[in-house]
């Protein structure tokens, strides 16, 4: 047995050598080192680590191979939102050509200047994931979820051997670093080949995967990290969430292409077909040539990403509802495949809609196989003339629901009398028998039943406790159709009348899940009114509308008792928002729900509306930089938008105030150059008092 002191000596050599090793073989594919040789000092590490189990530290390479099975993943509210970007509809050059021309505009450049520089990445078809590292140790892995709260999944992310546990070189404070965990497509069929075996040896509970992404995710959310370590992952680099500033310890990166180079530099892949771009031609050319090479990638894409260079400038450019206006993603065209129409059934959803569906023969296509595509409507349906017994193209792209582009030419040809009848909508709902009405100006026809109809009934529970709406964990597809074929659930309100007993009895329901609902019930009676709003379904009414319509009238019966012209005071609420709020609000049912609800003991903070008189900072621009002596930048920038004032990332001719705190930096500079006035913090809060 070593001495601890060499034992000291020792460890630090082999984790130092199997670090590097690692990197050659996982990131740069340039193995210097035979696997035997690797597993000697692989061995030779564990060995020291239990002869010495306080020397083992979070970032050796021995503790890839997976932890304890945990019960749940704990959540993890993100330093910085995981925002989502905009997705470019036309997929031909002119999408590129159309982002070009929206940032030109934004930034008020004329049509003579200097083409904008970017930086052209892949669309990755797997999980996003922010890593989260202090002092240059990986702390925390986090899923994206809802862009604001995800999962912990950091035991399960350690055993992906391209992140390292440890950042090469010299690490900042902290850093959270984003990318996608994918599988390769070998690595996928490699893995469905060891699936097929296990079936076929009479091992339960195995299947094979349909796509690689479906693969991926489902290893990153496996509770036990040893079936994750089994699964082939992978991962790429392309962004950021908080990072210390260069005051603090962090890089100095002022564009995004050096942000990679650094990503890269710290030991993390980057996708090697990234370039930098400029203007709308390069960008062109860049989907053009990944286009031609996306089959022979050997991973899945599904397009391309835009983004703005320059940090400075995406700071100018800003957000348009929590979409960044300095990126895009422009994808290409959608995968198609032939099949044939078994049967046209209708199904209706949570509000009531309902929708033509082709019932297909199974077909791979999108990498997902499809045994069902919508043809949204009677009109549709109509047009295209889908029939049973014909063969259609169905077409795929992402996460799009499947569609039916058309009828094969030979189908469409064979006479009426060999074909099925053409599609017209039942004038009743399907599921409860109510009329089914088309309203004026409408495509669609919408069940009346209401919250009287079960399937509306399902779907309406399933989005009440849906993630972003009231979050109650444990109550998914399966047990909801439970409770409302059962009649034990025919409103919202019944949900919260369930009890251990009730719950405890169902098929499929152990003792320890009914306790866990019953806590997931009562403690999502605490929330949010934008997420109360949000739940109840209303129809055109989102998580950014209801978010904005919580933020201007502050309780929730001033919302129910808005007039459409007030409701068409809340930031982009319009005359289709404002109407459909007012129709279900008016609605006696839907207000003795909210108050059956109310009454089961659900509750939010509430506060008083917002300010209907002009504010008097509105139209001030203001800059922060440095550290203020009293607030936090949060603070201040608070105090100063409650007044009415923007707050800005970065300095231009347009800023009236830039607020410098100690170690102010380039912005202090640029402030001067261009002439802005200068204040310290007792000047930001003497300007405040005076506009009381």
């Amino acid at each position: 047995m070593a001495t601890r002191a060499d034992a000291v000596r020792e460890i630090a050599a082999l984790s130092e050598q199997l670090r590097r090793h690692a990197h050659l073989y996982y990131v740069l594919d340039a193995p210097e080192l035979p696997d035997a040789e690797y597993d000697k000092l692989f061995q030779r590490l564990q060995q020291l680590e239990a002869e010495h189990p306080d020397l083992r530290t979070p970032d050796s390479p021995t503790q890839r191979v997976g932890g304890a099975v945990l019960d749940g993943f704990a959540k993890v509210r993100h330093k910085l939102p995981m925002l989502s970007i905009r997705t470019e509809t036309d997929i031909t050059a002119g999408g590129a050509s159309a982002f070009d021309t929206r940032v030109r505009k934004e930034l008020g450049l004329a049509p003579d200047a200097a083409p904008v520089e970017y930086v052209c990445e892949l669309k990755f078809d797997g999980l996003a994931i922010n890593l989260r590292y202090e002092s240059g140790v990986l702390v925390q892995a986090a899923t994206r979820g809802d862009g604001e709260i995800g999962e912990d999944v950091t035991q399960n992310i350690r055993t992906v051997q391209q992140i390292p546990l440890r950042l090469h070189g010299a690490a900042p404070p902290v850093v959270e670093v984003r990318g996608e965990v994918y599988m390769r497509r070998d690595d996928f069929e490699a893995l469905n080949a060891r699936q097929r075996d296990k079936i076929a040896a009479g091992q339960k509970n195995e299947k094979v995967f349909v796509n690689p992404r479906n693969a991926a995710a489902g290893a990153v959310r496996q509770l036990d990290p040893a079936i994750a370590a089994d699964r082939p992952l992978s991962f790429f680099a392309y962004g950021l969430g908080e990072v210390s500033s260069p005051a603090e310890g962090g890089p100095d990166c002022p564009t995004q292409f050096d942000w990679l180079q650094q990503m890269h530099a710290w030991g993390f892949p980057v996708a090697a077909q990234t370039q930098r771009a400029s203007g709308a031609e390069q960008l062109i050319a860049f989907h053009e040539t990944i286009g031609r090479l996306r089959d022979t990638l050997p991973y899945d894409i599904d397009g391309v990403v835009y983004k703005v260079d320059s940090l400075e400038l995406q700071r100018r450019l800003g957000f348009v509802s929590r979409e960044p206006r300095w990126a895009v993603a422009h994808k290409y065209a959608a995968q198609e495949q032939v099949t044939e129409v078994q049967a046209i059934e209708v199904q209706v959803g949570r509000t009531g809609k309902l929708t033509p569906v082709a019932k297909l023969a199974p077909v791979f296509v999108g990498g997902v196989t499809v045994t069902n595509a919508t043809l949204h409507n009677e009109d549709e349906a109509r047009r295209k003339d889908v029939r049973v017994g014909d063969r259609v193209i169905v077409r795929r792209a992402g996460d799009v629901i499947p569609e039916v582009v058309g009828v094969l030419p030979e189908s469409s040809a064979r006479p009426d009398d060999q074909r099925g009848p053409v599609f017209t909508m039942p004038r009743r709902c399907p599921v409860c028998g109510s009329d089914a009405l088309r309203e004026e100006g409408e495509v669609d026809y919408r069940c009346t039943g209401g919250l009287y109809c079960a399937a509306q009934r399902k779907e309406a529970i399933l989005h009440f406790a849906a993630r972003r709406a009231l979050d109650i964990e444990g109550l998914g597809d399966r047990l909801v159709e439970q409770l409302v074929d059962a009649v034990l659930i025919r409103v919202l309100p019944d949900l919260y009348r369930l009890g251990f007993t009730t719950l405890a009895g169902l098929d499929r329901m152990a003792d320890k899940s009914a306790k866990n609902l019953v806590a997931a019930l009562e403690a999502s009676k605490k929330t949010t009114l934008a997420r109360f709003l949000f739940g109840l379904g209303i129809r055109h009414v989102g998580e950014s509308t209801a978010k904005d319509l919580a933020s201007h009238f502050g309780r929730l019966d001033g919302i129910m008792n808005a007039t459409e012209e007030e409701l068409l005071e809340v930031h982009d609420v319009g005359p289709i928002v404002a109407k459909s709020l007012r129709t279900f609000f008016d609605q006696p049912h839907n207000r003795e729900v909210v108050e059956q609800l109310r009454a089961c003991g659900l509750n939010w903070p509430e506060g008083e509306p917002a300010a209907r008189v002009p504010k008097p900072l509105a139209g001030k621009t203001f800059v922060i930089t440095g550290t203020l002596p009293n607030l936090s930048r949060d603070e201040a920038k608070e105090r100063l938008e409650a007044a009415g004032a923007k707050v800005a990332g970065s300095v231009s001719k347009k800023t009236d105030y830039v607020v410098a705190g100690a170690e102010a930096g380039s912005k202090l500079d640029k402030a001067q150059q261009l002439g802005v006035a200068v204040i310290d913090e007792a000047g930001m809060l003497e300007i405040l008092q005076t506009t009381v």
